[in-house]
């Protein structure tokens, strides 16, 4: 047999140098290359930047010192007269016309107080401008109104007071109610006016009063000119309901106007009215379907 080692004791192995391997020799660097400037892409031309549509009380604050005005920017009148307005008129009237609107886009960006103005030729007239723009918009509209026709007999004054949120205006010259509009528009509350000052007899678009114009630039606060296409012919001065047959009767709000820095309230109100005569052309025929002449009342 042969011998063992004895126990807890390990043979020795002796370790070997472990050899150096030379090492390979350094490569020189590439030289740094500047990175290539590439051309930068044309800028585009920015569009221009539309005028803001709010009202620039509304950056101020409104004017709530007058507590008689408060009615008119009450919610739960606004919230009735919606009710009224767009649940049992809308109904009503619909059983006697075919109500129709267009709504400029940039109508629905406004905020605020605003001047709407539209050309007058019915007792259609206002109802359908206040059911016809957008809510977000019509909430609060006040609708000037005769005082000597609309507030001197009591149901013209539940009817005006309750379905289109009317101020009085004054056509006697007394000035009773003078400053109303311009208080309304300062405390939040935007007005519908009529520049003609009255109903046109025979459909023709009127000259228009320079107040509109001069209170939009006077408060500061846009104008949104409408033209109403078909309510002479549903309903003309001196009948109480449209004619038989369920005429069109179209609504035409068109892009909200400023008057310019150096424009004169003359040359706003010739804009304004410009602007209502031509949605008014733009849409006669196609609702009507004659050869009337836009705005003339000739055949």
């Amino acid at each position: 047999m042969s011998e063992q080692p004895p126990q807890g004791r390990r043979s020795s192995v002796p370790k070997l140098p472990t050899p150096k391997l030379p090492q390979p020799p350094k490569l020189p660097q590439p030289p740094k290359l500047p990175a290539p400037k590439l051309p930068q892409p044309p800028k585009l031309p920015q569009a221009p930047k539309l005028p803001s549509l709010s009202a620039r009380s509304r950056g101020e604050g409104f004017d709530m010192s007058d507590e008689r005005l408060k009615v008119y920017r009450s919610r739960w009148r606004a919230g009735l007269r919606r009710v009224l307005q767009r649940g049992v008129f809308r109904q009503v009237l619909a059983t006697a016309i075919r109500p129709e609107a267009v709504v400029a886009r940039r109508v629905r960006s406004v905020r605020g107080p605003f001047v709407l103005v539209a050309n007058h030729t019915s007792h259609l007239d206002g109802p359908l401008l206040n059911l016809s723009l957008p809510w977000t918009q019509a909430r609060l509209l006040s609708t000037g109104v005769a005082a000597d026709y609309f507030f001197t007999v009591a149901h013209r004054r539940l009817f005006v007071r309750w379905m289109l949120n009317a101020f009085p205006i004054d056509r006697d010259g007394s000035r009773k109610n003078s400053g109303t509009s311009r208080r309304l528009l300062r405390s939040g509350v935007p007005i519908l006016v009529f520049p003609e000052g009255g109903r046109s007899r025979d459909g023709v678009m009127g000259e228009f009063k320079p107040g509109a114009a001069a209170l939009a630039a006077g408060v500061g606060v846009p104008v949104i000119p409408a033209a109403i296409v078909g309510a002479h012919e549903a309903m003309p001065k001196g009948r109480n309901w449209p004619r038989p047959g369920r005429p069109r009767v179209r609504v035409v709000f068109g892009e909200p106007m400023l008057a310019g820095p150096d424009e004169t309230v003359a040359d706003f109100t010739a804009r304004i009215r410009a602007s209502v005569a031509d949605l008014y052309a733009a849409h006669r025929a196609e609702v009507l379907g004659d050869a009337q002449e836009p705005g003339t009342g000739e055949r």
